[in-house]
């Protein structure tokens, strides 16, 4: 059993409120660098790639290089997932450690929040950001990230005004209609530097109407372990719905070979989805078109 990597929540505090995204109703936790510890270990045998996002905003904490350091000692490479608001307040030499491969700015969060920031700020923050990863450190990829392009409920107002940034800032064209009308996965903006796009999506809940069976790369090309402890199958379930077990009691080995995780690998496998989050899920619906192309 191997993933392509694993989502580490080492804390569930994001600090805004976009409204694509639920309530969180977790209480507010963030994982002990000591328990971060002895997960690495755990996962080592599993995959060599962490994302440490699943609710939380990694770049709210101040000590987050100390978390940085103890997966690169431990052999893994990391994928920074941040709203952009913590920029700022965030060193280079932690943005862009040694183990990090990836930083990841949805920049949607800006406009789906009502907080005391201007435009030029947070959009200074994120161009001062990719100016120094083009001068000094040529490893990272930066995915700046445009999940909006739905046409009900599309931000073309406030997209065109970011691309009208980074056409200025990296001397290219970039024409915000032609973009929303072609709806491209991505597009190069300089080395290593790419502006992604996709569309918003429904938040798995028990509370839905929907309903269908589908395959799903959950706990197959990844897991996702909570603040708390909890092992959920993908990265979509930030409340721990499907709890398959806690850290705190249970090792990883034990949690992947239990019955009810073998049980949704062997549905999916077969297009089927076993667990009633996964049947509300239409997130999975993706990959079974993909399948079908």
């Amino acid at each position: 059993m191997h993933f392509h990597r694993a989502h580490v929540e080492i804390t569930n505090i994001c600090g805004l409120a976009c409204s694509f995204c639920p309530p969180k109703l977790q209480p507010t936790k963030t994982m002990t660098l000591d328990f971060f510890t002895t997960i690495l270990l755990q996962l080592k045998p599993y995959t060599k790639a962490l994302a440490l996002h699943v609710m939380g905003d990694p770049l709210t904490l101040s000590n987050l290089h100390a978390y940085l350091d103890a997966a690169h000692e431990r052999g893994f490479e990391v994928e920074l997932t941040t709203s952009g608001y913590y920029l700022h307040k965030t060193p280079l030499m932690t943005l862009f450690h040694p183990c990090v491969r990836q930083l990841n700015i949805s920049l949607n969060s800006y406009n789906k929040n009502a907080l005391n920031l201007s435009f030029e700020s947070y959009m200074s923050s994120v161009l001062d950001v990719c100016k120094d990863k083009l001068q000094n450190y040529p490893k990272p990829f930066i995915n700046l990230r445009l999940w909006n392009m739905d046409e009900t409920q599309s931000a073309l107002a406030f997209n065109s005004e970011v691309f009208e940034k980074f056409a200025s800032f990296f001397e290219i064209e970039l024409n915000a209609l032609h973009i929303h009308q072609m709806q491209p996965k991505s597009l190069r903006l300089a080395s290593k530097i790419l502006l992604h796009f996709d569309n918003y999506f429904e938040w798995p809940s028990l509370a839905s109407t929907h309903d269908s069976d589908a395959t799903c790369y959950g706990l197959r090309s990844h897991i996702a372990i909570l603040a708390n402890g909890v092992v959920v199958p993908c990265c979509l379930d930030g409340e721990g719905v499907i709890n398959l077990g806690n850290l705190h009691e249970r090792s990883l080995d034990q949690i992947l070979h239990s019955q009810r995780a073998q049980a949704m690998r062997e549905g999916f496998s077969k297009n089927k989805a076993v667990e009633e989050l996964c049947r509300k899920c239409s997130y999975k619906d993706r990959f079974q078109s993909q399948n079908t192309l």
